[in-house]
């Protein structure tokens, strides 16, 4: 991994792709940082496939800039690809060849000297849990495994930045808990990852960063924990009282600041918006009506919980 500082592992600026009088992406500026396992979210067709190909110098851009480890995409294109694994969310496989062929085959492509080739083989088929597979023919894997393969076969030139659309789409839970292990210990070992999902789940556990973007736009770039969004900030709330539920609920209601409330285990889990609502809003409300109030507590919002609210499912 190069060592050079501050130069982040993805920058762009007002990047912008054009389909014909379709805009896929709409000035976006991103920034990912060396060592990040940075969760990309949005809908389908909000712009992020289309992202990670113009990162991978599978397309270019129609406007603005993308730079990937300091290197222009576009000007630099060849050293990009060298130096970055890029994984679709499709991808073909040779279902005739063996696990140890097809990652062989791979690293020639690359121009790997024999004996690194090898070694390199053993290492991505142990690190990715297929050794025990490399004599395998790869249409008799599982679809788990074959994600596995893909991942090893992206693994095999020892690359510095993974772009990595939908690794776990389609595997069972099983597959997906072992996939994400996988990145972790990939993480671990220096590699900057950019990771494209569904499973926002998954992602709030898994990344330190993230970005939502929607419509080809940034709604935001930034931690993954703790996030707030301009403003649409949300805040969530645990709120206890002695008694007084349906009366809480009812004032709470009339509050153009609260926008949600649930049942939670005894408790109220309330949801604010708006960058002046805290708890301070909702303790005057409750306790100016009467009401006793036992506990007042600041949650995190779960990231599905912040996506949902802050898009609104708008594809192009």
């Amino acid at each position: 991994m190069s060592s050079a500082t501050g130069i982040p592992a993805v920058q762009t600026r007002s990047l912008s792709r054009d389909f014909g009088d379709m805009k896929a992406l709409y000035a976006l500026d991103l920034r990912v940082e060396r060592g990040d396992l940075f969760g990309f979210i949005g809908s389908n067709g909000a712009g992020k496939t289309t992202t990670l190909r113009i990162l991978s110098t599978f397309l270019t851009p129609s406007e603005g800039q993308a730079e990937v480890l300091g290197m222009d995409v576009v000007r630099g294109a060849e050293q990009v690809r060298h130096r970055i694994g890029y994984m679709p969310d499709f991808f073909g496989v040779y279902k005739d060849m063996e696990v140890l062929e097809y990652l062989d085959f791979f690293g020639a492509c690359y121009r790997l000297p024999t004996a690194r080739r090898e070694r390199m083989v053993g290492e991505v088929l142990e690190l990715v849990g297929l050794s025990a597979k490399k004599g395998a023919l790869i249409g008799a894997l599982s679809r788990g495994m074959q994600q596995r393969l893909g991942l090893a076969r992206v693994l095999i030139h020892d690359p510095e930045l993974l772009l990595l659309d939908e690794p776990a789409s389609g595997l069972d839970p099983r597959a997906r808990i072992e996939m994400m292990a996988i990145l972790q210990e990939l993480q671990k070992m220096g590699k900057t990852i950019i990771i494209s999902s569904h499973i926002l789940s998954e992602l709030q556990t898994l990344c330190n960063r993230c970005a939502i973007i929607e419509r080809g736009r940034l709604i935001y770039s930034g931690p993954i924990r703790g996030v707030r969004l301009g403003p649409e900030q949300i805040r969530v709330y645990r709120v206890r009282l002695r008694d007084g539920w349906d009366r809480a609920r009812e004032l709470l209601r009339q509050r153009p600041e609260v926008s949600a409330i649930e049942p939670a285990e005894g408790a109220l889990r309330v949801s604010l918006t708006g960058p002046e609502a805290d708890g301070s809003l909702l303790s005057s409300i409750l306790v100016g009506a009467g009401l006793a109030l036992q506990e007042l507590r600041e949650e995190e919002a779960g990231l599905e919980e912040v996506f949902l609210r802050v898009t609104r499912g708008e594809t192009q």
